[in-house]
């Protein structure tokens, strides 16, 4: 596996990214297309294009619901055995004042940086992408979907 970093720590599924999800774009392209060109059968097109929207629209939402729903508990019960880990009591109280897209970017910091990024966080309140940009020596998730 290559070494992950800021610029590649995003995760794409093949089949779902560069397959369906296309597949049904064009879909929709040629139905809006055709609503204009085949006037005789409009509104069958215009049905055509509203059912393939649809469709669009389900697939990710649906895909994004569960799949990130629960990775994001994962991640928060992760963060809390890592605090207990590492400074010996619960992390109920630092939970509170973080955000999960803060907590999320947290994960990608070795122990030693995950306590400076952490204290930082706190004092600062910087956002989870500028925790991710500041990490020096990226600790890889490979995988969150």
């Amino acid at each position: 596996m290559k070494t992950q970093n800021y610029s590649n720590h995003r995760k794409f599924y093949a089949p779902h990214h560069f397959i369906y999800l296309p597949l049904l774009a064009i879909l929709e392209g040629v139905g809006i297309v055709q609503i204009f060109r085949d006037e005789t059968h409009q509104l069958t097109w215009i049905l055509f294009s509203m059912v393939m929207f649809l469709l669009i629209y389900l697939t990710l939402m649906v895909r994004q619901h569960y799949a990130l729903g629960n990775q994001d508990r994962i991640l928060r019960l992760e963060f809390q055995q890592r605090y207990f880990e590492l400074y010996g009591k619960r992390s109920d109280d630092v939970v509170e004042k973080l955000k999960f897209g803060q907590i999320a970017a947290l994960r990608f910091a070795y122990d030693d940086e995950f306590k400076i990024l952490l204290e930082k966080t706190l004092k600062s309140n910087i956002s989870g992408d500028e925790i991710k940009k500041s990490i020096q020596k990226w600790k890889p998730d490979f995988h969150r979907v």
